[in-house]
C-alpha cells in the first residue's frame, strides 16, 4: 500500500485494503481511487454533521421569520406594507 501521505491508489489494491484506506481516512488522510489509470473516486473523512438545534432555536427562529423586523419600522407599518402589495 502507498505510504501515508499518498492520495492516488489503483482499485485493486483499494479493495484489498479497504480497512487500512478508512482508518487513515478517519485520520485525514484523502485518496483518488484510479481505474485503469484514470481517476474514478475520492475517499474523503465525513464533514462533522449540523448540530442539533433545540426546540427552544428553531422556535425562536420560526418567530423571527413570522414577525419581521426592519430597525425603526414599527411592526404594523411593515403589516400594511404586506397588505398593500395583495389584491
Amino acid at each position: 500500500m502507498a505510504t501515508v501521505g499518498t492520495s492516488t491508489i489503483g482499485i485493486f489494491e483499494a479493495k484489498t485494503r479497504l480497512s487500512e484506506i478508512v482508518r487513515l481516512v478517519e485520520a485525514g488522510e484523502r485518496f483518488t481511487i484510479t481505474v485503469r489509470g484514470r481517476a474514478a473516486a475520492e475517499v474523503v473523512p465525513v464533514q462533522p454533521a449540523r448540530p442539533v438545534r433545540s426546540a427552544e432555536e428553531i422556535e425562536a427562529a420560526y418567530q423571527r421569520l413570522r414577525n419581521p423586523r426592519i430597525k425603526g419600522v414599527s411592526h404594523e407599518t411593515i403589516r400594511a406594507w404586506i397588505e398593500e402589495g395583495r389584491p
